[in-house]
């Protein structure tokens, strides 16, 4: 029979309206190194840079926490980029020949980016009569005249085209065309050849109606604009990259494709100049490549510089990346490791001035940034502020650590301080300064931490815009790798010619796979860390504010116990290193636990208050006691057929195509049945009752959603034993009168173990427990019903609170938990949360988020979300990320649906296991290798650039703008345009929040992450978190959510009937 099932009451007002001083969803800042580069442009008059990517983003900076982004219409590569000095307009032109104006725009005092006027060149007609594009009409290189009004835009068939850069037309009858130059060209020289492309316009400095004209072929000619005639010819024979103009003008500079330069002088006679002045290849005397650009700059103090990219040995160095600066007799050459991009130095431009007297070389490179001092002797590095790679080595994991103590920050910026002593001084050579930040100071310091392949972990100031490096953790240190006799290669290299200097920090080798960080935690309150790797090393290290010697204890825990029929496949372990060990100012190691079989390390949990740390991998999980230096608990989670968690990382390709089989099969079983049961069913019923329901239902009378069915996953699938989950909790699990000590672990297979603990309890006054061994007991253990993947756990007090951190509460920086009140658990599986009552562990709450939704759970985290309207009122929510890129919050402890937000595409995989919440509503995930896209789900604890800029053009002088600008949302380069919201006059809405708020005092509420002991962490290359259900919900995606019955995957909440 047909059964109405209707809710109590629809939807609240009042609730509406608190939801909305809550919950706000904003992509507000990219962290990191703009993902493929492709130009680059810097404004000498206002400080500030620009950097173009192949997917059409523009992006500017200045100050640390002066941003500006802008996204073309069209995605094609921006190819070249020129600022109209001091007025804040730049012009960008795309491999498609089209030219853009981008505008920095004040409203409300605050500046923003907009794309105001776009031109493309007319094309020529073709055979047909139709307009085609032709390459002959292709621009090669712009030239924005000293006026600043007038663009020369040179092309490939020689031709050079003037612009009107304010209304972005044509200006008619001032075209120069080959022929016009040929004319003045020796008959010998012409002998049938044509100019070929322009390769270089180069405008004089003193007088703006002169150019310089580089062909290809080798001809310079300097055109004088206002005169139309030619002024001078350089009558060169060998194929042209690059020109320069020196300070003076009265040299010319060129450089060459067989690796030479050529310095021209001016003759101002009228007979053409037939040789250089000097012409030499610096790598010579064998087959150079070319050398694509070149800068002259002189200085006061005597000399000149000569930079320029390229030219190296083709045979023996063709392969390398190199920057060469000669001065006088010093010949330095800058040995990078990605692709050269473009350079520029920063000097002085002024007419008046006789000596450019360079004071820095910015490189922009395919995978990072390197400025270098040139006033300082040596010529070092800068570290710069912001642009950093973060992805120099690949990131493995991340984790975010809130609301970080003053001391701790103190402490790790000092050890980083110690690490580089440039990063003391980069704040006073940075020289990208323009802009002015008008964000307000964060009032909580946040860290973000990422693991990487090389085994380092580095700690990031995320607290505002600019995401600044702080310190850098190194595990290598403590194993036996190669690296030294790389290192030891590389030194005795440095005596030969060429003279290379390795420069920059992108370094994409690992010397060991092993060596990968997988997981991290950190206790913010005693600066102990935990960080644990590929091959099942855990290290337990501890911030140390100077350079010690020291043994690291080394002790294994054999997570088989001793179990028959398992024989490991995988990589061994690392060999650790003996004897005392030296250890720079930071995080020293204290204790190596190693886990049996070297299996990736899945999770790990920290308490520093119990001196405990607990670890998992996809054999079980163990128990440390790392203050007794003593295994406490092994616990092995293996089903019998758990054959592939015998075999490690390198060795899948069998067991990954038997589970892509097994899965398929799956599928395919499934579909057979959905189309039984569809036969079955008479579609005009369907529809007979879909008209019923709307006919018999109020419709304010809010329906409970029709609930997909779920097929119990097999206990024998592959990988069900990983440990996914860990956490620790003060609370009742034997009866309800006493509270202790308990440990909880989650596993793939939907079972959950909970651990009563014997913790010695610590002397009054005192900061360490006694020495007495702790003990572990099994408590509860917990079978989900349909096996779904234990994704989070998390204890919930008497009030419905989750509990505080360690030491938060005995430290009175947090409310202490009520212990009254019975306590329940939240747990977070992929396809469920549910809240058991504690000690009885029996059912009180559940949402089955798979059945009503179709998706499954891929984070979790607890955060606290601060009402814009009331600052003293808070709740804490339950934030889930899907597979479907969907972020959902939930109340707790009641789990009632509160927002749902897409915020990352349902294909990138990367993008949804790299993703990070952090404890007042804001998130990370990764849009690319290089780039962290930094979200908020919290209508109040937003940060976003807020910044100003001086500029000298009026207003009044420009035409009104033609379209929005978009506003950058992107994806591992796949970039979607989302307008900025405006008012009618072209305003940000004033209703938007538009500055950073403060955020609660860490007393209010004191959520922690369900994901790990810090706030949240992924693990971009494991089982763990990229499974083959993962790979099945990208490639069968559609068919999964058919036979699931989600014919829809935005249904609205309509009424609906049950027939059973």
């Amino acid at each position: 029979m047909m059964k109405f099932r209707f809710r109590r009451q629809g939807a609240d007002p009042q609730r509406e309206k608190l939801k909305q001083e809550l919950f706000a969803f904003h992509k507000t800042v990219e962290h990191g190194f703009p993902n493929q580069p492709s130009a680059l442009a810097f404004d000498p008059e206002l400080r500030i840079m620009a950097i173009g990517t192949r997917s059409g983003a523009v992006k500017i900076y200045g100050a640390p926490g002066v941003e500006f982004t802008g996204l073309h219409r069209d995605a094609a590569t921006v190819t070249q980029m020129h600022f109209l000095p001091g007025q804040g307009r730049l012009l960008t032109l795309l491999d498609d020949s089209s030219l853009h104006l981008w505008e920095i725009v004040h409203h409300n005092g605050c500046a923003h980016l907009e794309e105001a006027l776009s031109f493309q060149l007319p094309s020529r007609p073709g055979f047909d009569g139709a307009s085609t594009p032709s390459s002959l009409t292709r621009i090669t290189v712009v030239l924005l005249m000293a006026a600043g009004n007038t663009a020369a835009l040179g092309t490939e068939g020689g031709s050079i085209y003037f612009l009107d850069v304010t209304t972005l037309t044509l200006l008619e009858r001032q075209t120069l065309s080959p022929d016009e130059v040929l004319r003045s060209v020796p008959d010998d020289y012409r002998c049938g050849k044509a100019l070929g492309p322009v390769e270089s316009l180069q405008g004089h400095l003193r007088d703006p109606t002169k150019i310089l004209i580089g062909y290809s072929r080798g001809l310079l000619v300097i055109w004088n604009q206002a005169a139309q005639c030619v002024d001078h010819i350089f009558l060169g024979n060998q194929q042209l990259e690059s020109l320069c103009w020196g300070r003076n003008s009265g040299t010319i500079i060129s450089s060459h494709s067989d690796g030479s330069y050529a310095i021209w002088p001016m003759d101002t006679g009228g007979s053409p100049t037939l040789q250089p002045s000097i012409a030499t290849i610096p790598y010579g005397p064998f087959p150079c490549k070319a050398i694509n650009k070149i800068l002259w700059r002189n200085c006061e103090s005597g000399g000149h510089f000569i930079i320029f990219s390229g030219g190296m040995p083709r045979a023996s160095y063709g392969d390398r990346h190199c920057v060469s600066v000669l001065r006088a007799e010093t010949l330095v050459t800058l040995d990078f490791t990605s692709r050269i991009i473009d350079f520029f130095t920063v000097h002085s431009t002024r007419p008046e001035d006789e000596f450019d007297d360079p004071q820095a070389l910015a490189v922009l490179l395919e995978e990072e940034l390197v400025v270098l001092d040139l006033q300082t002797p040596g010529w070092p590095s800068v570290p710069a502020p912001y642009l950093a790679p973060l992805h120099s080595s690949a990131i493995t994991c991340s984790a975010h650590v809130a609301n970080v103590p003053a001391k701790l920050w103190a402490r790790i910026v000092s050890a980083g301080e110690q690490q580089s002593p440039q990063l003391i001084s980069s704040a006073s050579s940075w020289p990208i300064t323009g802009g002015r930040n008008l964000a307000q100071e964060p009032s909580q310091r946040g860290l973000l931490l990422t693991g990487h392949e090389d085994g380092t972990v580095r700690f990031w100031d995320a607290s505002g815009v600019a995401l600044r490096p702080l310190y850098k953790l190194s595990t290598a240190g403590l194993f036996q790798t190669d690296c030294e006799h790389t290192d030891s290669l590389g030194q005795a290299a440095e005596d030969d010619w060429p003279p290379f200097r390795k420069v920059g920090c992108f370094d994409p080798y690992s010397d060991d796979p092993r060596l990968g960080v997988q997981k991290v935690a950190l206790c913010k309150y005693t600066a102990q860390m935990v960080v644990a790797g590929t091959a099942g090393q855990v290290l337990v290290l501890e911030l140390s504010d100077v350079p010690t010697e020291q043994a690291v204890s080394v002790a294994s825990i054999d997570l088989l116990q001793d179990r028959e029929g398992f024989t490991w496949k995988g990589h061994e372990r690392l060999s650790p290193r003996t004897g005392p060990l030296p250890w720079p100012a930071g995080f020293q190691p204290r204790v190596l636990v190693q886990c049996l079989p070297p299996a990736a390390v899945t999770a790990v949990t920290l308490h520093a208050e119990w001196s405990l740390v607990a670890f998992g991998t996809s054999h079980g999980f163990g128990l440390f006691d790392y203050q007794r230096k003593s295994p406490v608990l092994a616990r092995c989670t293996l089903h019998p057929n758990d054959s592939l968690a015998m075999e490690g990382p390198l060795s899948r390709v069998k067991s990954l195509k038997k589970s892509l089989r097994q899965s398929f099969r799956r599928i395919r079983k499934s579909r057979v049945s959905g189309k039984k049961r569809v036969a079955n069913a008479n579609s005009k019923l369907q529809e007979a009752n879909a008209q019923l329901a709307e006919q018999a239902c109020p419709h304010d009378v809010e329906m409970t959603p029709v609930q997909r069915r779920i097929e119990p996953r097999s206990a024998d699938d592959s990988l069900s034993g990983v440990v996914r989950c860990l956490y620790f909790a003060d609370t009742f699990l034997r009866d309800a009168a006493h509270h202790g000590p308990t440990m909880w672990a989650g596993t793939n297979s939907g079972s959950v173990f909970a651990y009563a603990l014997e913790v010695p309890a610590a002397v009054a006054g005192g900061e360490k427990r006694p020495e007495r061994a702790v003990e572990a007991v099994l408590g509860k253990e917990v079978q989900l019903m349909h096996r779904a993947p234990v994704v989070a756990i998390a204890v919930l007090d008497g009030r419905g609170r989750p509990l505080p951190e360690p030491y938060e509460a005995s430290r009175d920086l947090a409310q202490a938990p009520d212990m009254q009140g019975g306590h329940a658990v939240l747990i977070a599986s992929e396809e469920q949360f549910k809240v058991f009552t504690l000690p009885k562990v029996s059912a009180k709450t559940k949402f089955k988020l798979t059945a009503h939704e179709g998706c499954r759970v891929r984070k979790v985290a607890l955060a606290t979300f601060a009402s814009v309207a009331c600052e003293d009122y808070a709740e804490t929510c339950l934030a889930c990320l899907t597979n479907l890129g969907d972020v959902h919050v939930f109340s707790v402890p009641g789990l009632r649906p509160q927002v749902q937000y897409s915020c990352i595409r349902k294909e990138d995989i990367s993008g949804i296991a790299s993703c990070v919440f952090t404890r007042h509503g804001q998130g990370f995930y990764l849009i690319s290798p290089s780039e962290f896209e930094r979200f908020s789900l919290s209508a109040r604890n937003i940060t976003e650039p807020l910044c100003s800029l001086d500029i000298s053009w009026p207003r009044d002088a420009t035409r009104a703008r033609v379209q929005e600008s978009p506003k950058l949302s992107q994806a591992n380069g796949n970039p979607s345009i989302i307008l900025a919201p405006q008012s009618r006059d072209g305003s940000p809405d004033p209703t938007l929040k538009g500055a950073d708020t403060p955020e609660l005092p860490e007393s209010t509420l004191s959520p922690m992450s369900i994901d790990s002991a810090t706030s949240a962490d992924t693990t971009l290359d494991t089982t763990g978190d990229v499974t083959v259900e993962d790979v099945k919900d990208f490639l069968g995606s559609e068919e999964s959510e058919r036979n699931l019955r989600n014919l829809t995957e935005d249904e609205a909440p309509t009424c609906t009937i049950l027939i059973k």
